[in-house]
């Protein structure tokens, strides 16, 4: 892990974070829309187990494209770390961490679901504890990028806003469900929108010093 980061400049690290994130959307939209609904975003618990019951062969799938997603935040994570760590390293850090944990802990569930240590119900629940971990991360983040000085500051703003959307995850507000779509496209815009940039502005960042 050591050696992934000290190898990558931030050049390098803003088209790594640019293309894993774009990959993951893909990768989400299968597994979510396609194979098991409410498996990558906390949702119905009831039809998420219905689902795995009559879909075995699904679900398999879908677990494996849901640790390909995390393998891929992971890396994001690390890869954000190099991109911010010329700005302030310890901002830079906390926002690697917080993905890092979310990582984590939703690929502990992944696994103890799969090889049915717990139930779908508890995995809803420590799902619902990375997604914690996560809106922390976009709340640092976005902070971590309004104080760059070389990203734009709308950007850093967007993501802060971003990171309070999840509170649909924490609290059942029974939203509509075109509200509900509404809230994760804003979602994903912040981070595709900071995806974007750091990909197409990736030569203008500055190089970390040894």
């Amino acid at each position: 892990m050591k050696n992934f980061i000290t190898s990558l400049s931030t050049r390098k690290a803003a088209m790594v974070v640019g293309i894993a994130f774009i990959t993951s959307i893909f990768i989400v939209t299968l597994v979510d829309d396609f194979l098991l609904a409410n498996f990558v975003v906390p949702g119905n618990t009831e039809v998420l187990a219905s689902d795995i019951e009559d879909n075995g062969r699904r679900f398999g799938f879908a677990v494996v494209g849901y640790l390909l997603v995390l393998i891929l935040d992971a890396i994001i994570g690390l890869a954000l770390y190099v991109v911010l760590k010329p700005a302030n390293k310890n901002l830079a850090s906390i926002t690697a961490v917080l993905r890092l944990l979310y990582a984590f802990v939703l690929i502990f569930g992944l696994f103890a679901l799969a090889f049915q240590i717990i139930d779908v119900y508890n995995y809803a629940s420590i799902k619902l504890l990375g997604y914690i971990f996560f809106a922390l991360h976009i709340l640092v983040l976005g902070y971590s990028v309004f104080k760059s000085e070389y990203i734009p500051k709308s950007l850093g703003i967007l993501l802060v806003l971003a990171s309070f959307t999840y509170i649909v995850f924490f609290v059942d507000f029974h939203l509509p469900e075109t509200l509900e779509e509404i809230t994760m496209l804003t979602m994903a815009a912040a981070e595709l929108s900071l995806s974007i940039w750091l990909m197409v502005k990736r030569n203008g960042l500055p190089e970390n010093s040894l």
